[in-house]
C-alpha cells in the first residue's frame, strides 16, 4: 500500500509539473533555443567549409544546413602535413608535462596561502599583485634567454607556473574543510605533505578536475610563448602551425607538399579542416569531465 501511495503521489507530481508549463516558459526556451542554435552554427558552418567544394559552397551563398556533396580533400590534404603531425607531438608534450607541472605548483601555493604564519597577508597581496603587474616583455624575454631555454620546449612549459585566480579559488576552498580533520592527523603524527596528500587531496577532487582541464586547455592553445622563444619548425606546438596555415596558405602547401603541387581545393577548406583537426583532441575532454565544472568552480568562489 506504502509502494502504491508513494507512486501515485510521484504521478501526480509529474502532472503538476506538466500542468506549471506555460507561455511565458515556451517562449524562454525557445529564445534559448534559438541563442543555442546561433551559437553552434558557425562551429558547423566550419564543418561544412571544410566537407563540400568551394564552388558548392559558394552556390550556396555561405548558408548550408544539409552538404549536397561531401570531399575529404581539405582533410586528406591537412593530413599529409609532416609539420600538422610534429606540431600535434609537440603540443602533447607541453600539454601532458604543462599540466601536471601547473597541478603541482597550484596546489601546494594553495595549501600555503592557507596557513596562518606571520605576514601571510602581505605575501598574500604581492601574489595577487602578480596578477595586474608583471616585469615586461623585454625583460622576460631576456631572462629566457639567460636561462638558455630559447627554442627549447621548457621556454613554453616553465614561465607559467600557476594562475593566480585558480589558487585563490582553491584556497579560499581549503580554508572551508573542517579545521578538526588536520587536527586529528597532526595529533596522530602527519606533517603538512602527509595531510596534503591523503586528507586535502581526496576532498579537492571536483575542483581539480575543473582546474586540470582548465590548463590543460590553455597548455593545448599555447602560442605566444612559442612565437617569442622556438625558432626551429619542427618545435612549434599546434597552434603555430595552424597559426602559419591560416596566414599563409600558399607558403604552406610549398612546405608540406612534395613538389609543391597544390589539390583543387580553395585555402579556406586547409584552413576550417586545419582548425577543426586541432579543436578535436581537447573537446573529447570535455564530456568526461563536464560534471564537475559546476560543483568545482563554486566550491571555493565563496570566500569563507
Amino acid at each position: 500500500m506504502a509502494n502504491a501511495a508513494l507512486r501515485i503521489h510521484s504521478a501526480n507530481r509529474r502532472k503538476y509539473r506538466i500542468r506549471r508549463f506555460n507561455v511565458v516558459d515556451g517562449l524562454i526556451l525557445s529564445f534559448l533555443t534559438l541563442f543555442g542554435l546561433i551559437v553552434l552554427y558557425p562551429f558547423y558552418n566550419a564543418v561544412l567549409v571544410s566537407l563540400v567544394p568551394n564552388s558548392v559552397y559558394l552556390r550556396y551563398r555561405g548558408f548550408m544546413l544539409i552538404p549536397p556533396v561531401v570531399t575529404l580533400d581539405a582533410y586528406d590534404f591537412t593530413f599529409k602535413s609532416s609539420l600538422i603531425w610534429s606540431g600535434y607531438k609537440n603540443s602533447l608534450i607541453v600539454t601532458g608535462i604543462g599540466t601536471v607541472y601547473n597541478m603541482i605548483l597550484t596546489v601546494l601555493c594553495a595549501y600555503a596561502l592557507t596557513k596562518k604564519i606571520f605576514g601571510m597577508k602581505f605575501i598574500r597581496l604581492i601574489i595577487v599583485f602578480t596578477m595586474y603587474f608583471s616585469g615586461g616583455l623585454i625583460p622576460f624575454y631576456l631572462l629566457i634567454k639567460d636561462l638558455n631555454l630559447m627554442n627549447n620546449h621548457a621556454a613554453m612549459i616553465l614561465p607559467t607556473g600557476i594562475n593566480i585566480m585558480y589558487v585563490l579559488i582553491i584556497s579560499n576552498y581549503i580554508k572551508t574543510l573542517p579545521p578538526s580533520l588536520e587536527e586529528s592527523a597532526k595529533i596522530d603524527g602527519a606533517n603538512d605533505l602527509i595531510i596534503l596528500l591523503r586528507i586535502v587531496l581526496p576532498l579537492l577532487l571536483p575542483i581539480l578536475a575543473t582546474f586540470t582541464l582548465y590548463y590543460a586547455v590553455e597548455r593545448w592553445n599555447e602560442w605566444y610563448n612559442a612565437m617569442l622563444f622556438i625558432r626551429s619548425v619542427d618545435k612549434w606546438p599546434l597552434q603555430n602551425v595552424l597559426r602559419t596555415i591560416i596566414n599563409d596558405i600558399a607558403f604552406m602547401a610549398t612546405q608540406i607538399v612534395p613538389g609543391g603541387a597544390m589539390p583543387d581545393i580553395k585555402g579556406d577548406a586547409i584552413k576550417m579542416s586545419s582548425i577543426i583537426v586541432s579543436m578535436v583532441p581537447i573537446m573529447c575532454l570535455y564530456p568526461l569531465l563536464q560534471r564537475y565544472f559546476l560543483s568545482g568552480l563554486t566550491l571555493g568562489a565563496v570566500k569563507e
